[in-house]
């Protein structure tokens, strides 16, 4: 079905996820003649691709809805997507809300939307999310950004951990097949995309519902084969699922970037257990010596959440331990905050917020000095950088990021964008980025 001269906007909230979907989104409104215009722009139909994760994000989903609202009353407003999935009759309660879908039919939100555009009722059917069983087929075909891409493989999780949300929003695990990956990342390809990010719900269990723990690792080999793609990035991935074979691959492969976000938590294994996290504080260093042991100057990022419910001093202190001897190179520092539905939301010895933010602070100040360690490793040597689209808005500068995650400034012309350079790394500027020159 045509739709003429109708305006389509989007806004995203949460993971990387929630941007591939919205991209595909528009893709199938763009096929049915709609034009997209940014979300702060009038529109006869604003999308909400929403997240969940925390209290605060399903408040902030609330809030852009209504301003849509605001914008031009006679619209239609859909929240879709987490939110939705998790908490559907919350979400319908809100006035200003026309329709809503889970996590599941979007491929045919299009329809739907017409449907409600030419006065038909609309029925919303969110499927409970053990029913989510089937990988829904959305996919990419153009991108306004070409110098990277985010390609979903997977979706869905069976962990649970105790502060999570998530399984109750996308489902239990299942896997994308190669072939259609592959054809996706060909397609971006073909339009100059130079990396792409391999990402899902659960990204290491890709394969998992086929019982195949070598998915992933042979799923990036086939890539490689196939595809011109200069970079594959990996999203967040649990260190119980790096197999010998992807480590093995991020050593002998230059096309795999030597990058990985291993989420830790906690370093305690009192806390790790509370959360129901499927390993223990030495299991996890001795993930890490095995990696670095083929892969010395890799970048290991990860994602602590402060303030769990029972953390005290001591195990905290654990905490701040691991992380100065495994030397992350980033550490993304998450207070607890409350997400109803959980059942961390009901343990007891829940932490005052001034502690909480005593321990955020610690943490954070760790981590700048970790992230100027792991700078300094590579002054004076030569990387090659993916150069972005756009300058620093800052400094004006040309910018990108090397394989092992340094964001990189230095001089250069526009021709520069979006292409491989080499660039010596010349001085640490801040914990956020390194000065270069352009090698001739």
């Amino acid at each position: 079905m045509i739709i003429m001269n109708k305006k389509a906007a989007f806004y995203t909230l949460g993971c990387r996820v929630n941007q591939y979907e919205t991209e595909a989104m528009i893709d199938l409104f763009t096929d049915s003649g709609f034009e997209i215009v940014d979300y702060s722009k009038s529109a006869d139909v604003y999308i909400i691709n929403s997240c969940t994760v925390t209290n605060e994000a399903a408040r902030k989903t609330r809030q852009i809805a209504r301003r849509a609202k605001r914008a031009n009353p006679n619209s239609l407003v859909g929240i879709v997507g987490c939110y939705t999935q998790a908490f559907p009759d919350e979400v319908e309660s809100i006035d200003e809300i026309d329709f809503i879908m889970g996590s599941s039919g979007k491929l045919q939100i299009v329809n739907k939307v017409s449907e409600l555009l030419a006065g038909d009722e609309f029925d919303a059917e969110i499927k409970d999310y053990k029913e989510l069983n089937d990988y829904e087929g959305l996919e990419v075909k153009r991108l306004t950004n070409t110098t990277r891409a985010n390609v979903k493989i997977e979706d869905g999780c069976n962990q649970f951990c105790t502060y999570c949300i998530i399984p109750y929003a996308r489902g239990p695990v299942r896997s994308r097949s190669e072939k259609s990956v592959i054809e996706e990342v060909k397609n971006l390809c073909s339009q100059g995309v130079k990396e792409i990010i391999l990402t899902g719900t659960h990204l290491g269990a890709y394969g998992s519902d086929k019982k195949n723990k070598d998915a992933l690792a042979e799923l990036i080999e086939k890539i490689l084969d196939i595809s011109d793609i200069k970079r594959i990035r990996l999203s967040s991935i649990e260190e119980t699922e790096i197999s010998d074979k992807l480590i093995a691959l991020i050593a002998e492969e230059k096309r795999v970037c030597s990058h990985l976000h291993l989420p830790l938590q906690s370093g305690s294994d009192k806390i790790l257990k509370a959360m129901n996290r499927p390993y223990l504080r030495e299991d996890f260093i001795e993930t890490v010596e095995k990696i670095r042991k083929l892969v010395p100057d890799i970048a290991i990022t990860t994602d602590i959440i402060v303030g769990f419910p029972g953390e005290n001093n001591e195990s905290f202190s654990k905490t701040v331990e691991i992380v100065k001897e495994v030397e992350f190179s980033k550490i993304h520092v998450f207070p607890f905050s409350i997400r109803e539905g959980t059942k961390a939301a009901e343990m007891k010895n829940k932490l005052p917020g001034d502690i909480i933010s005593a321990y955020s602070k610690k943490l954070r100040d760790v981590n700048e000095e970790l992230m100027l360690k792991y700078q300094r490793k590579f002054i004076n040597k030569v990387k090659e950088v993916l150069v972005e689209e756009e300058r620093d808005h800052r400094t004006g500068m040309l910018t990108g990021f090397t394989d092992n995650y340094l964001k990189v400034l230095f001089a250069g012309p526009d021709a520069a964008q979006n292409s491989l350079l080499k660039v010596r790394l010349t001085d640490s500027a801040d914990p956020h980025h390194v000065k270069g020159e352009l090698v001739d």
